[in-house]
């Protein structure tokens, strides 16, 4: 097999079974096994791949064809510029979440200390550290296998932070300039009618906000003021529709200046509020 049928073999193949995006992960696959680029493909996509190779890429296709996100194969996904990795412990990382991160770093400053709830991959945390100086990071999670992704991905990034398990506020005990969360907010019976790729693959822990999708808003909400510091902000990505609800808890449990901020695509996408 060459090169070139390499890429029709992998887009048939997942053109078959209903992958919306065929072609490019075809040829993302190529790359990921075969350790090439485009120059090399169009210098040499006449040539014969190893046997290696076109038993790796098959295997990878196959792999695809069965709906396992293209990120749990290649093992990465970029974030705010940056590479993380990524398992089937985590959520793989979201364009949508960079705003929470764009939003949070308005408000950081050397010197603070900052929360991040429900860390999963460490992606907010450490992206928020990357670009402010002298920041001290916690991440907690109640998921152990997401607390090891997130530590290698400090260490991929060269960032200092302090990931810990803890069921929400169980184990934290320090006070902090901010807190912001990802949580999950699927509401339960909507989780069965999402893509294969986030149904069967992604960790359902990280995904279910129990049945009205809202039941870590209200738990963090409900915590968070007792480890927040005076003047302290409180920072959520929410779903494209939880804007007013998730502002309303936040307004009955005392928080201020409460307001809504949409993302790219003009959708809800974080609430802030402080004390």
């Amino acid at each position: 097999m060459t090169f070139r049928e390499a890429i029709s073999f992998g887009e048939r193949q997942l053109n078959d079974v209903g992958i919306v995006d065929a072609k490019n992960d075809a040829w993302l696959l190529l790359t990921f096994v075969c350790k090439i680029d485009r120059t090399f493909y169009y210098v040499h996509m006449d040539e014969q791949m190893s046997i290696e190779q076109q038993a790796e890429y098959e295997n990878v296709i196959n792999k695809r064809a069965e709906h396992v996100p293209l990120q749990y194969i290649t093992g990465e996904q970029e974030f705010m510029g940056t590479s993380f990795h990524v398992n089937e412990s985590v959520l793989i990382p979201r364009q949508d979440t960079e705003t929470l991160v764009e939003e949070s770093l308005k408000l950081v400053r050397p010197g603070m200390k900052v929360l991040d709830m429900c860390t999963g991959s460490g992606c907010i945390l450490i992206s928020i550290l990357k670009n402010v100086v002298d920041v001290e990071g916690f991440g907690y999670d109640i998921s152990k296998q997401a607390l090891n992704v997130a530590k290698e991905n400090a260490k991929l990034n060269n960032v200092i932070a302090t990931f810990e398990p803890s069921d929400l506020f169980e184990k934290v005990t320090d006070t902090f300039d901010i807190i912001v969360s990802n949580p999950p907010y699927i509401p339960t019976a909507v989780i069965g009618t999402l893509m294969p790729e986030v149904a069967v693959y992604e960790p359902i822990q990280a995904l279910d906000g129990k049945e009205d999708g809202l039941y870590f808003y209200r738990k963090i909400i409900t915590s968070a003021s007792d480890y927040l510091k005076e003047n302290g902000k409180l920072l959520f990505e929410i779903g494209h529709d939880q804007g007013e609800s998730v502002s309303n808890l936040m307004r009955e449990a005392g928080y201020k200046d409460v307001r809504v901020v949409k993302d790219l695509a003009g959708n809800d996408r974080v609430v802030i509020g402080g004390l």
